[in-house]
């Protein structure tokens, strides 16, 4: 096994050679530009990302723009790209910038995690990019990492594995070079948090890692006993809950009808499709909004997984004659409206129902 203090001076070397060097976050020191990169990663592929970061920056290129923001627009930026409570944290911490910190990031990652959206890791991240703080971070790649490297059994994600984990992590950090007692250079520290980022991401990966390239190959304890698949410990599976049901899309040429969810939970503060029960809700739902309607037809099912259980989608197309108001069932209070289909694009819409108007009314963005 590597000894603690070889293991930093091996992962800077990698990095200079082998790391990214490219990505549009990266040869930055701005706090707003690497805040909204970092947040944007969790739980998503840098290319998926990208697009997104620069829609971002092109609309708000600083954080006081971002928190001047309607909710609306901010939703319609983050729309497609998942885990919508990220986009009303962005907007929150943002606002929350302003207010508290006079439009400028906190430098160290106590104050840094205090704000909305802002984990532990990820205001190690902030604080490391922007600022060279010497903080460990431990995100799900860099837990992969630390698991093999050091042969830590266990599920990552249970209390007792993670706090060691943290400790591993805390120990293994850039030293300041022998008689000096500063703490690592800038450079060193952000090149070192991009090069754990950068082995998770690209060699030591969930799925059929590179071994024979990763630097720490001749000491990896997953490696040496051939347990990649073993480690890091997977979670006890579970059952995936299924939910199911129906996506009504009512159009009054050249009209779609699309209601706000609430600002909480699935989709939360995104306009969506009017749900309902089943087809006979359907109707009464098109007569409430569209008089008698004059066609009725079932589009292809499909399955939507999200994190803790997957959604059968059973969309119904119903043309209606003249648009009308109207309550929804069960949401009387909802805010719906008839949206032309040409503005579309103008809504944060969730992935799903971006899918079923794409595939009726052609790409909306």
């Amino acid at each position: 096994m590597i000894a603690h203090e070889d293991f930093a001076p091996r992962l800077l070397a990698w990095q200079r050679a082998h790391g990214r060097h490219d990505l549009p976050w990266q040869r930055t020191r701005d706090p707003y530009r690497i805040w909204l990169s970092e947040v944007m990663l969790q739980q998503t592929q840098v290319a998926t990302v990208i697009p997104y970061y620069a829609r971002f920056l092109a609309r708000c290129p600083d954080v006081a723009a971002l928190a001047a923001l309607p909710d609306d627009d901010v939703m319609t930026l983050w729309s497609g790209l998942g885990y919508y409570s990220r986009a009303r944290n962005l907007h929150r911490c943002a606002q929350q910038v302003m207010t508290r910190f006079g439009g400028r990031f906190p430098e160290n990652a106590v104050d840094l995690a205090s704000l909305p959206g802002i984990g532990r890791s990820t205001a190690a991240a902030i604080a490391a990019f922007a600022f060279g703080r010497h903080e460990a971070i431990l995100d799900g790649n860099v837990k992969r990492v630390l698991a093999r490297v050091f042969g830590i059994e266990g599920f990552p994600g249970e209390k007792r594995i993670e706090t060691a984990m943290w400790t591993l992590a805390e120990s293994l950090l850039p030293m300041p070079p022998r008689g000096v007692s500063a703490t690592p250079s800038d450079d060193d520290m952000s090149r070192y948090t991009q090069g754990l980022m950068d082995l998770g991401a690209t060699l030591c990966t969930r799925a059929n890692p590179d071994c024979p390239r990763c630097p720490f190959a001749a000491d990896c304890v997953a490696n040496l006993t051939h347990r990649q698949r073993e480690l890091p410990t997977r979670r006890a599976p579970k059952v995936t809950p299924t939910r199911r049901t129906v996506m009504l899309i009512l159009e009054a040429e050249p009209f779609v009808l699309l209601h706000r969810r609430p600002p909480t939970g699935v989709w939360g503060g995104l306009w969506s499709l009017p749900e309902v029960e089943d087809e006979a809700q359907a109707r009464d739902v098109a007569r409430e909004f569209g008089g008698q309607p004059e066609s009725f037809s079932r589009l292809t099912p499909f399955v939507h997984a999200f994190t803790h259980f997957r959604l059968e989608i059973a969309p119904v197309r119903i043309a209606c004659g003249e648009p009308q108001g109207g309550r929804l069932l069960g949401t009387p209070d909802a805010p719906v409206a008839w949206v032309d289909r040409r503005d579309l694009d103008r809504y944060g819409l969730p992935a799903p129902v971006r899918r079923i108007l794409d595939a009726l009314h052609g790409s909306l963005i």
